[in-house]
């Protein structure tokens, strides 16, 4: 027949030992003496076992009290453990929190955020997925991520969103193109100019074509690649001029290329999405908050 011990029989068999004493074990606990005196008796009818010597002056544990006593300090230290830890997760001080991002947020906006976010919350786990936006917005809606930070041009079916930050385009170049000279270069000038665009399936490439179209402004002979590395090293091939946001720019360093600001300028906006109505967990709201918190 299986014991029918509880943990308040065990804690205060526990303190008894401890205390060598039932008033004192009983003060330890905030109890009466009383009734942790009941506790204890309780706990050794149920086991069958004489726990405690008792005499007017001292309480001395007895060899199988030893033994009991042993094992209810583990089972109360994994109990209590398991608490904490339960608690901590509840307040958002343990957890997992996912985030899905484009590869230039990873890269250059997020890590001081992430950074920031650990000071407060050193033990919640991140994770980070880089992809195109779209790979970040099925993520999202699928809900293998808690949050996704993306470029937006307006409201998303089903997500909440808050602007984080915004950025503009500058035209990067290699050092011998003639606009590599210019304080600024206008959309205008591209009318003509062979071009390194980004694909289609880049964040980048509808704002572009969106700011060429308003300029008026037709490319000459046009390389397309998806990668930031090789538009970069496309341009410094001198084989055509580029429009990059500034995010993007540290990603390209790497190929001494010239950057000026476009104007009119043409700014992305990047947004904190998430799912409407779907549950989040502490350390998410946490981690978003920090997100505002720094970047305000």
């Amino acid at each position: 027949m299986p014991l029918n011990l509880q943990l308040l029989h065990l804690r205060c068999v526990v303190a008894v030992a401890d205390h060598g004493s039932f008033t004192a074990a009983a003060s330890a606990l905030g109890l009466v003496q009383s009734s942790l005196s009941r506790a204890v008796a309780e706990a050794e009818r149920r086991l069958d076992l004489h726990l405690f010597d008792r005499t007017t002056r001292r309480v001395d544990v007895t060899p199988d009290g030893s033994e009991v006593v042993e094992y209810a300090r583990r089972i109360l230290r994994e109990f209590d453990g398991g608490l904490l830890e339960i608690e901590r997760f509840v307040t958002g001080d343990r957890g997992t929190v996912t985030v899905a991002c484009l590869p230039s947020i990873a890269a250059t906006l997020l890590p001081p955020l992430v950074q920031a976010f650990r000071k407060k919350h050193p033990e919640v786990r991140l994770v980070i997925r880089d992809g195109l936006r779209k790979e970040v917005l099925d993520a999202l809606y699928g809900g293998s991520v808690d949050v996704a930070i993306v470029t937006v041009a307006g409201p998303l079916d089903g997500l909440t969103q808050r602007t984080l930050t915004k950025d503009s385009f500058y035209c990067a170049m290699a050092p011998t193109h003639p606009l590599a000279r210019r304080k600024v270069v206008q959309w205008a000038d591209f009318d003509g100019e062979p071009f390194i665009a980004f694909g289609p399936e880049s964040s980048i490439a509808e704002p572009v074509l969106r700011a060429l179209a308003e300029a008026g402004a037709q490319p000459g002979l046009i390389t397309r690649a998806q990668n930031v590395g090789a538009v970069a090293g496309l341009a410094a091939a001198g084989l055509g001029v580029t429009a990059v946001p500034e995010l993007v720019l540290p990603m390209m360093s790497f190929a001494g290329l010239v950057h000026v600001p476009l104007v009119p300028t043409v700014e992305r906006t990047i947004a904190v999405l998430q799912v409407e109505r779907r549950h989040q967990t502490a350390s998410t709201r946490h981690f978003v908050q920090s997100l505002y918190d720094t970047t305000s």
